[in-house]
């Protein structure tokens, strides 16, 4: 059958190789009929849903793939495929390069055309490619770098009209509004006095700023460009200011025709009469003041509908709507960018498409049964039943030991003051960290990211990190308080020195051409961040400015900015968190000696509850970025307070067992609960759809959001770390000659095995063959990783300069 499709898919462009544009042209769509486009949230929506919604086919529908082809999307690409095929629509491809863009060789750039054409098949749907969009913003991380973008683009679409697509392909280039260009730069930007820099500024005064053009630059010429496109959205939140505003009369007109210094539509569109493809949607947060939301979608909608239909646009092509919802850590809590979120907005958005010349789906042949589930989503019965299975198991656990009379031989009877079963969660939970940090899909991430309910590695290290600080120094702060802030001060300095070394250190090391740093030194949204889902593929620079440290004289805020921890690498900012708290827990423990526990928690919960509602931020430093000091403290302080009464709770537990089984029964039901995430981790993860995607969506941002640690996720954390002691407790001697050796150790020494993570990131970040998305090669990296880390331990490998 791949035969029989990969021969329908040469014959049909055998007719229109080499000749780029013609070939294009047999594709284009009529003038002044442009198509309706919708880009959707994947894995929570599908494209029969939305046209059932809005009660109209689009007549493209869009997906995201990286570049170079990662295997481990492939089942998702083929879903798309399927269900665009199932609506008769074309497919759009919006291609995101995970590497340099200088790695974009004809060789790369031939092996990815390859794999999506052996992907599509013999689909007679037009095969729309959108490379690295968005090129001019600072965000992305091919951003700003013109002469590399117009190679890179040439090289893909060169790949693309040799190799051939069935049913037709077309090249989009459609950079971001230039509205506020040049933005912030990109670290990858060319500097001054380069021959890339002269590109960017066009208008040859020597410098880079709003005076120049913010499309031409990048502009990959004629024959490379099949569509041009405008990512152009309705959102007044420039500075951070959250607010729900109406769209002034003519604001898309004058985006599209006095943005950026140039008349994009006139230049690129009617100028090379090339097809319009207007990426558009607008916003609207339910958290923000301001105007209504079906005045908000109904103004916009009728703008982009009036302009695609207006003799003046009348090279507009396409309009794509961007149907997705996101979140932001800042300003706002939720955006709702949807326009069928709402029935009524979507009957009034379909009243006025009715009335437009706007041309829906289907515009190919609709594919019969092309309905497509995913095959590793399970739901209905199915779905229920995996909970019924999680309830048999967690009968058996309860009454397993005492059925087999093996409670004292199974059980912990470890006396000594410290407490291996702490160990090894630590371990897990460094292990968490360490599989997360490194990001490399692979088989361990469905094992730790979010697989054991709504926690991650973060809150577990943070967790027991106070717990240890009240284990190891509450006993000494009654009778030696003095000691006890000397060695918490001593270790606090000896833990922000090496904060500062690493800072510097991968600073350095980012100044050698050889090594690729950008793993440690830029932070890149997949989507799951503060910019929320359109915000996958955004970078951002985490040495920002540092650069100027070799300048003379050294600007004056530069030091400061290193001293306050406000660069480094996002993998590593944490520890600023945990020395300003290891500064803070003498205070604590005090407290506590005095028998203030209740106090030290309830004042916890309400600096915790003031950060979740203020977002207000103490410091400067990155930290506050990830872990907000005022809501992660509570964390600290629980720990802390857990460790400093650990016998004391650990006796009362014992003696109401009531309380470790309704921890235990809480904790699978939020195990059970997150499974139901529609967010996959790679093609082998497995959901259950036990609620609609959107509810699932609206749920979880509310009660278990990671940044600001919603209510939802802190009892989940503590929770699981009940059950989980209780679990290690009654099993401890099977768990332990299964994994205890391995996770001890690591637990011992969680923050030296945290400092060497960085390193073994800056390793693997240079080695091509982990950067192809193969899931099997990735697992088996992970497990050199883990082993290496595992042995230094045992080795003590520079023990005597790495805190432990």
């Amino acid at each position: 059958m791949a035969a029989v499709l990969a021969a329908a898919l040469m014959a049909v462009l055998a007719v229109v190789v080499p000749a780029g544009p013609a070939q294009a042209a047999r594709n284009l769509p009529e003038e002044g009929k442009p198509l309706l486009g919708a880009v959707l949230e994947w894995g929570e929506d599908t494209a029969g849903g939305f046209s059932e919604r809005l009660g109209a086919s689009p007549a493209i529908f869009g997906h995201d793939i990286a570049f170079p082809f990662r295997a481990s999307e492939e089942g998702d690409i083929r879903g798309f495929l399927e269900q665009s095929a199932g609506q008769g629509a074309d497919a759009m491809l919006t291609v995101r390069p995970v590497v340099p863009l200088d790695q974009v060789t004809p060789d790369a750039a031939a092996a990815f055309a390859g794999e999506v054409r052996r992907i599509k098949g013999d689909s007679k749907s037009q095969l729309l490619i959108r490379f690295a969009p968005d090129m001019n913003a600072s965000w992305v991380e091919w951003g700003q770098q013109p002469a590399a973008y117009r190679q890179s683009f040439q090289a893909v679409t060169a790949a693309f009209r040799a190799a051939g697509t069935a049913g037709g392909y077309a090249m989009v280039w459609e950079p971001y509004l230039g509205r506020d260009y040049p933005f912030e730069r990109n670290r990858n930007a060319p500097a001054p006095g380069t021959e890339g820099f002269s590109l960017l500024d066009t208008n040859g005064d020597g410098a880079w700023n709003s005076s120049d053009k913010a499309y031409e630059p990048y502009y990959p010429g004629d024959d490379a460009v099949d569509w041009v496109g405008l990512t152009a959205y309705h959102d007044d939140t420039a500075g951070g200011t959250a607010v729900n505003t109406v769209p002034r009369a003519g604001e898309l007109q004058e985006m599209l025709t006095a943005s950026g210094g140039e008349n994009f539509y006139g230049t690129y569109a009617a100028g090379r009469d090339k097809p319009l493809m207007l990426q558009t949607s607008a916003f609207y947060s339910p958290s923000a003041g301001g105007a209504a939301e079906a005045e908000i979608k109904d103004s916009w909608w009728g703008q982009v509908l009036g302009a695609a239909g207006s003799a003046g646009f009348a090279m507009t092509g396409a309009v794509v709507w961007d149907e997705r919802t996101s979140t932001r850590d800042t300003g706002v809590a939720s955006i709702d960018w949807r326009l069928t979120g709402n029935a009524g907005i979507a009957e009034a958005a379909r009243t006025r498409l009715e009335g437009s010349p706007v041309v829906t789906g289907p515009v190919t042949d609709v594919t019969p049964g092309a309905s497509f589930v995913r095959s590793n989503t399970l739901s209905g019965a199915a779905a229920w039943s995996v909970g019924a299975a999680l309830l048999i198991l967690l009968v058996a656990l309860w009454q397993l030991p005492a059925k087999v009379g093996a409670v004292t031989a199974w059980g912990y009877s470890d006396r000594s003051s410290r407490d291996s079963r702490v160990d090894l969660l630590r371990g897990l939970a460094i292990v968490f960290v360490v599989v997360n940090h490194l990001g490399l899909v692979s088989l361990f991430q469905l094992l730790t990211q979010e697989a054991v309910g709504f926690v991650s590695g973060a809150e577990l290290f943070v967790l027991f990190s106070g717990l240890v600080v009240g284990m190891v120094y509450g006993p000494r702060a009654k009778d030696d308080f003095g000691t006890v802030v000397d060695l918490t001060s001593r270790r606090a300095g000896k833990l922000y020195l090496t904060a500062l070394v690493v800072l510097v250190g991968v600073f350095l090391l980012s100044l050698l051409p050889v090594f690729r740093t950008d793993a440690l030194t830029t932070f890149v949204d997949q989507g799951t961040g503060g910019a929320g889902h359109e915000g996958a593929g955004r970078s951002y620079d985490l040495y920002a400015g540092m650069e100027t440290l070799f300048q003379f004289p050294v600007p004056p805020q530069v030091l400061p900015a290193i001293l306050l921890l406000q660069f480094g690498p996002w993998q590593f900012n944490v520890m600023g968190l945990y020395v300003v708290l290891l500064l803070a827990s003498p205070l604590i423990l005090a407290a506590l000696n005095r028998g203030k526990a209740v106090w030290v928690l309830a004042a916890s919960l309400a600096v915790y509850a003031a950060g979740t509602v203020t977002r207000f931020r103490i410091l400067p430093s990155q930290f506050e970025d990830s872990f907000p000091l005022l809501v992660w403290q509570v964390l600290f302080v629980v720990g802390l307070a857990a460790g400093f009464h650990r016998r004391r709770i650990v006796a009362w537990l014992s003696a109401h067992p009531w309380a470790v089984a309704a921890c235990t029964a809480l904790a699978f039901a939020f195990a059970f609960l997150s499974w139901g995430n529609p967010y996959l981790a790679n093609g082998f993860d497995v959901r259950l759809a036990i609620m609609p995607d959107t509810a699932y969506r609206a749920m979880y941002d509310l009660f278990f959001g990671r940044t600001y640690l919603a209510p939802g996720r802190l009892l989940n954390v503590l929770v699981l770390v009940v059950a989980a002691y209780a679990f290690l407790t009654a099993y401890w001697k099977p768990v332990q000659r299964a994994l205890g050796w391995f996770l001890v150790p690591l637990g011992r020494a969680t923050l030296y095995v945290f400092i060497m993570h960085v390193v073994l990131i800056a390793v693997v970040a240079n080695i091509p063959a982990l950067q192809q998305g193969n899931i099997l090669v990735n697992t088996l990296a992970y497990a050199v990783v883990l082993g290496l880390l595992w042995v230094m331990v045992r080795t003590r490998f520079l023990f005597k300069i790495i805190p432990t």
